[in-house]
């Protein structure tokens, strides 16, 4: 996804950022939604738009999630746990972030 940033000029500069949201969403994917299962698949898309805003779409197979009720990392129990920081550093990475489909879907977007 990196290199596909570099190469179509798309969020020129930002393209770690997107890297690291990236592997975060496809982690979360095959953890949560997979189960860790390798007989499931995620599913990536990356589109690039003439603004050189790239959007991308993680999907899972999994039942999905409320994000509203994932609790903030920052506070109470968070701050001292060793995992449960993906969405919070995806959300600080991209512009945009949003879950359709129960929350199997996660879309970003990055000017």
């Amino acid at each position: 996804v990196v290199e596909i940033a570099r190469e179509v000029h798309c969020s020129s500069g930002k393209e770690l950022e997107i890297g690291l949201a990236v592997t975060e969403a496809l982690a979360n994917a095959v953890k949560h939604g997979c189960h860790n299962d390798p007989g499931k698949d995620v599913y990536l898309r990356l589109s690039t738009e003439p603004s050189g805003a790239i959007a991308i779409l993680v999907r899972d197979p999994g039942e999905g999630f409320d994000p509203r009720m994932v609790p903030d990392p920052r506070v109470g129990a968070g701050v001292e746990s060793d995992h449960g920081r993906g969405l919070y550093m995806i959300r600080q990475l991209m512009d945009e972030v949003r879950f359709e489909r129960g929350g199997t879907e996660i879309h970003m977007r990055k000017r």
